[in-house]
């Protein structure tokens, strides 16, 4: 065992893809499992907060409002990364379920968790917030980036299409 950890070969080499041995649909699942496990993970951090909520309205804070709102900057951070999480993942989700049997209710589901997620954030963001623009700004980066890395493979798959079968043979004959 101790010859195997010192020998410099790298250990997760047989954890990566290999496009040869692993089969497409085997793939799929594991990364609907790894987008829904994110999606949930996120979802629950932004309905319940780092730290909870105020329970009263004392000491010039609102009850219901995120105690980690308080401070500002950091809380900001949070928001915005973990909206970029689980938009990514509901790309991730919505992506790999195209074309399956009830991909419309996954759609009507997904944007209802979309609602209800933005709804919970507000609520429990203090009003005198307004860089909310930050955080739709950050929900909508995966869905942007995938639109043009969509248009860029587009452009250069229709520059680099291959010329007609008679012009590219040769014959040689010695």
């Amino acid at each position: 065992m101790i010859n195997r950890l010192s020998t410099g070969k790298s250990w997760y080499k047989c954890f990566r893809y290999e496009e040869g041995r692993d089969k497409p649909g085997d793939v799929r699942n594991v990364m609907l499992v790894v987008a829904s496990l994110i999606a949930s993970v996120t979802f629950q951090a932004g309905v319940n907060p780092p730290g909870g909520v105020w329970q009263d309205n004392s000491s010039g804070h609102v009850a219901g409002r995120a105690i980690y709102a308080y401070q500002s900057e950091v809380y900001y951070v949070f928001l915005i990364a973990n909206t970029l999480a689980l938009s990514a993942s509901i790309l991730v989700i919505i992506s790999l379920t195209y074309r399956f049997p009830f991909h419309l209710e996954i759609v009507i589901a997904t944007i209802s968790m979309i609602v209800t997620y933005s709804s919970a954030i507000f609520a429990v963001t203090p009003d005198e917030s307004v860089r909310f623009r930050y955080v739709i700004a950050a929900a909508s980066v995966p869905y942007i980036l995938r639109i043009f890395i969509q248009l860029f493979n587009m452009v250069f798959e229709n520059n680099e299409k291959p010329k007609s079968e008679n012009s590219e043979k040769v014959v040689l004959n010695y």
